[in-house]
């Protein structure tokens, strides 16, 4: 189904939402059913001159319209100080149905590189009030950036404690890498600390639904409240291994793409995004770039819209699998990225004159040989299925010399730090770059004694471990990177005490990490 007719069908164009949403009425309530603010308040996308501030009015969050189908004002205001005397901006957003009354404003005309506060008021109700902090300019000389990134958040599987020790450190901003959500069913009969309600996510009312239990965690909204959210999805926002129109279960393509449009949205109305990521049924650009002063540059990448589906799923199972014999694993026209990301990211490298350069994805990027009945097999849904997609990467990373190139991903629930090479199998390939992968903040880890036992086969990987959850603590300056792996003692119960397991530094100018 082509872009076009596929908005059409659907209704979705831009400018039928916006002649809706003008045509409903604009009410202030005295009075709501429940507190408005239920799901917090988020800031992100931070830019040195403005940032984005985000809340939703849910007086009922576990409904996917917990509101009447009228616009609401809502007052916003941003200050210097935590008190919010010392207000330097403030007006009224309009919160509509069309977006689940969830708002966003973009705050221009800020100071680079300070922190500011922030509120929302409706009627009489007043929002908690949240923290962020605008990025530097791109020429100012950084001393110091401190930044944590995370990933994978299941509600059943633990509580989000690790939330509320990353909310006390003392960070710039934090990068989630997605799966921010689970859109599976309920699992009946589990021994989970926490449950899902509803039924399987698959349209705008049961997306709506799960996001609104999600953020109704209090250690969630309390990172959100602390520090600016730079995001981007995997999977699980919307279909579990779900590759461009490819859903995990062969649905037809038109019937996922309405499907994977419901996602889309949900994930839109619930983050703290900027209105140029809005999407338009089912496309959503998300891939973007972030820089901080003259030390870092963060590309952000989407490896889930535009990628080539999983090969060999033609035995009757859909998405990710073990796969040991597979001659389509090496068809140069399959991509992970898609052509036009692929370009902007070589791009970005290209001319990048900062001392870091970020890219920041989804998955466990190095290769990982596994076993499957005795032979040698690899995971089809990760960047081992799409093994040429990524040698062209870090061939052209080896071939322009960015500085410091340093990869992060989540998605496998475990830590790894890994030697990225260009030749994976050969012992002599040079080191291009390295890479961290963080834990999940609360699913469950990947078997750790069947994966400790491919380490022998994968030389390039110089840590493991996937039996805690957490995340990964990131500080950089002009003479090292270092990535401290923080961790929990437990998700089964709402407290936890925390600890840091290892860390790794990477020296300016030297390529691969080594333990401290």
């Amino acid at each position: 189904m082509s872009r076009r007719n596929f908005l059409l069908a659907t209704g979705s164009l831009t400018g039928l939402t916006l002649a809706q949403a003008r045509l409903r009425p604009t009410l202030s309530f005295r009075k709501y059913s429940g507190y408005p603010f239920s799901l917090g308040v988020a800031s992100g996308d931070p830019m040195p001159d403005s940032v984005v501030l985000w809340t939703r009015l849910a007086p009922n969050p576990l409904r996917s319209t917990s509101m009447p189908p009228v616009n609401v004002p809502v007052m916003w205001q941003i200050a210097t100080d935590e008190k919010m005397g010392r207000v330097v901006a403030k007006g009224e957003a309009i919160a509509t149905p069309e977006l689940a009354h969830s708002i966003r404003v973009v705050v221009n005309g800020l100071e680079s590189d300070r922190w500011y506060w922030y509120q929302f008021k409706v009627g009489k109700e007043i929002s908690p009030i949240g923290r962020t902090k605008t990025a530097p300019n791109v020429k100012d000389i950084l001393r110091k950036l401190t930044f944590a990134f995370v990933s994978c958040q299941n509600y059943e599987h633990g509580y989000f404690n690790a939330y509320s020790h990353l909310a006390e450190e003392d960070l710039d901003f934090v990068l989630h890498l997605g799966d921010y959500i689970y859109e599976y069913a309920p699992k009946a009969n589990s021994n989970h600390p926490r449950q899902h309600i509803g039924q399987e996510s698959t349209d705008l009312e049961t997306y709506r639904q799960r996001y609104g239990l999600y953020k109704s965690d209090p250690d969630l909204q309390a990172a959100h409240a602390a520090f600016p959210f730079i995001c981007t999805w995997d999977d699980r926002e919307v279909d579990n291994d779900y590759a461009n129109g490819e859903s995990q279960d062969f649905d037809p393509v038109e019937k996922f793409l309405i499907r994977r449009a419901a996602a889309y949205q949900a994930y839109y109305e619930h983050l703290p995004l900027r209105p140029v990521s809005r999407p338009y049924g089912p496309y959503m650009r998300l891939y973007r770039r972030f820089s901080y002063g003259q030390l870092a540059q963060f590309s952000l990448l989407d490896s889930r819209q535009y990628r080539s589906d999983q090969v060999c799923d033609n035995n009757g199972r859909g998405g990710g699998q073990l796969i040991a014999e597979c001659p389509d694993r090496f068809d140069r026209d399959r991509t992970l990225l898609g052509s036009q990301q692929e370009s902007w990211l070589f791009e970005g490298l290209a001319r990048s004159p900062f001392t870091w350069n970020v890219v920041a994805q989804q998955t466990l990027v190095a290769q990982l040989k596994q076993k499957l009945e005795d032979k040698t097999a690899y995971w089809s849904d990760g960047w081992d299925g799409y093994p040429l997609s990524r040698r062209k990467i870090l061939e052209f990373i080896s071939q322009h010399r960015p500085s410091n190139p340093v990869f992060i991903g989540g998605d496998i629930h475990s830590f790894w730090v890994t030697d990225l090479k260009t030749d994976f199998d050969d012992r002599n390939s040079p080191v291009v770059a390295s890479e961290f992968v963080g834990t999940s903040i609360s699913s469950n880890g990947v078997p750790y004694e069947r994966f400790a036992s491919y380490l022998k086969d994968n030389p390039h990987v110089k840590f493991f471990e996937s039996r805690l959850r957490g995340y990964v603590k990131c500080t950089a300056d002009r003479k090292k990177w270092t990535s401290d792996l923080r961790v929990v003692n437990t998700v089964k119960h709402p407290r936890s005490t925390l600890q840091t397991l290892a860390s790794f530094v990477v020296e300016n100018g030297k390529t691969g990490a080594q333990q401290v």
